[in-house]
C-alpha cells in the first residue's frame, strides 16, 4: 500500500533525456482484500465452533426465546445419560451446590439457563432446580425448542 513512483519526459528532443518523478496518487487495495477474504474464511469455520457443545434433545413448546444479557449466560445441563454439566465441565450431584454458589459470588447476574434432555424424569429437573436456588440462582430459565405443540391443540 505504498505510493509507486511514475516516470514522464520533460518535453525537450535534443540530447539526454531526463526523467521526472511524479508520485502516482492510486492506492494498491489487492492486498487489503486478500487480508480481509482470509479473515472472513477463518470467521466462518471458527464460529460454529463456539457454541456449547453439549448434545441434548430439548423439548418442544410455542414459548418464545427470552432477551439477550450483557454477560455470558450460566448453563447447566442434564444429558440424557444422567451426566450434570455447568457449561461445559462436568460435576457431581453433590458439588454442584457449592460450585453454584462459588459462581454466584463471582456474577453479576443470577440468571441461569436450564437445558434438560426430554427423557429425563421432571422429579430429577425439579431436584436441580432447587439445587440451582439453595446455590443462589433464583432467576432461572428453562431451555427448550421452539416449534413445539401448544395447549389448544395447534403446532407452533
Amino acid at each position: 500500500m505504498g505510493a509507486g513512483v511514475i516516470q514522464g519526459s520533460s518535453g525537450r528532443r535534443r540530447g539526454r533525456r531526463r526523467a521526472k518523478s511524479h508520485a502516482m496518487s492510486e492506492i494498491n487495495v489487492t492486498p487489503f482484500v486478500d487480508v480481509m477474504l482470509v479473515l472472513l474464511i477463518i470467521f466462518m469455520v471458527a464460529a460454529p465452533l463456539l457454541t456449547v457443545g453439549v448434545p441434548v434433545e430439548l423439548p418442544k413448546t410455542a414459548a418464545t426465546a427470552l432477551a439477550t444479557e450483557q454477560e455470558e449466560p450460566l448453563t447447566i445441563t442434564l444429558a440424557a445419560d444422567g451426566r450434570l454439566l455447568i457449561q461445559s465441565t462436568e460435576t457431581s450431584g453433590d458439588a454442584l451446590v457449592p460450585k453454584l454458589r462459588a459462581i454466584a459470588t463471582e456474577r453479576v447476574d443470577d440468571k441461569v439457563f436450564l437445558r434438560a434432555d426430554g427423557s429425563i424424569p421432571y422429579e430429577r429437573v425439579m431436584q436441580v432446580m432447587g439445587a440451582l436456588n439453595a446455590g443462589g440462582f433464583r432467576n432461572i430459565g428453562l431451555v427448550t425448542d421452539t416449534g413445539g405443540p401448544t395447549l389448544d391443540g395447534r403446532d407452533g
